[in-house]
């Protein structure tokens, strides 16, 4: 019996994709092989580090020494044409992380999701700039100015599938662990519930809960379709928290401490050796 090559589909969700950091941590540590990546949104991004570097210890170092609440130094504000923010700043800072690489430079296969926005396609980058893909794929309409490649006019890809476990089957996964970070509309009533002094949203918030909104839905369809979905706890955490980075690494790798006896089991059903 061949081993099944394992895929991890990384979601969008802007603050609350930082979660992702504790999942691969926990994955890794247990000695899990991971042979594709697919992302979206922040998902992409995150996806990209570890691709790079395959070393989750190093990601979580990276981003907890980021000052949060000063990184409003890397809104480059734009006359409005089709966003409010370049994202120039946003890519040096990504640059420095892990430099101007392509596709081929990656250690593991990575594809990344982005949405046309004037056709409403599905378009998964996997070759060419690694950073051009990432921009693309977080791009948040009108908050982020498009990303024109190849005559297409792209921006964040959670609009058309925010945990992409489609994409990461046609990379050659035939076992997907999705990771799903859109709390339920259950999830985040009962949290409501419990708090019951909300305060105004300011605009960034108002646009990214927009967002979230209009993808909550599909981001828990789309993941009927894989083998294990890892759902971190994150009702909590309002999609622009992340100043709370270290809460939202907590709760992803509670989350995948939870499915690893399950995923454990699955892959030595199908006699795949771990630590690989």
């Amino acid at each position: 019996m061949n081993s099944p090559k394992v895929g991890l589909a990384l979601g969008g969700g802007y603050a609350r994709g930082l979660a992702h950091i504790g999942v691969l941590e926990v994955l890794e540590r247990e000695g899990i092989p991971i042979d594709f990546i697919a992302g979206t949104s922040i998902g992409a991004l995150i996806g990209a580090l570890y691709a790079r570097e395959k070393e989750a210890a190093l990601i979580k170092k990276q981003t907890t020494g980021l000052d949060w609440v000063g990184l409003a130094s890397l809104i480059d504000p734009v006359v409005p044409k089709s966003g409010l923010i370049t994202g120039k700043r946003v890519t040096n800072l990504l640059k420095r992380f892990m430099g101007d690489i392509t596709f081929k430079e990656l250690d593991i296969p990575l594809a990344c999701v982005a949405t046309d926005i004037i056709s409403g396609d599905e378009i998964v980058i996997d070759e060419g700039s690694v950073l051009e893909a990432i921009r693309a794929s977080i791009s948040i309409p009108v908050i982020f100015t498009v990303v024109k490649k190849d005559g297409r006019f792209l921006v964040d890809g959670g609009l058309v599938n925010n945990v992409p476990v489609s994409v990461a089957r046609k990379m050659g996964a035939n076992y997907v662990i999705a990771v799903d970070v859109t709390p339920s509309r259950k999830e985040r009533q009962e949290h409501l519930l419990q708090h019951a002094e909300i305060k105004e949203p300011g605009m960034l918030q108002v646009m990214v809960q927009s967002m979230y909104i209009t993808t909550y839905r599909s981001a828990h369809n789309v993941t009927a379709g894989a083998d294990t979905v890892i759902h971190p706890k994150l009702a909590h955490i309002n999609p622009s928290d992340f100043h709370k980075m270290r809460e939202c690494i907590l709760e992803g790798e509670l989350s995948a401490v939870d499915m690893i006896p399950k995923i454990k089991r699955d892959l030595a059903a199908s006699g795949m050796p771990l630590n690989r």
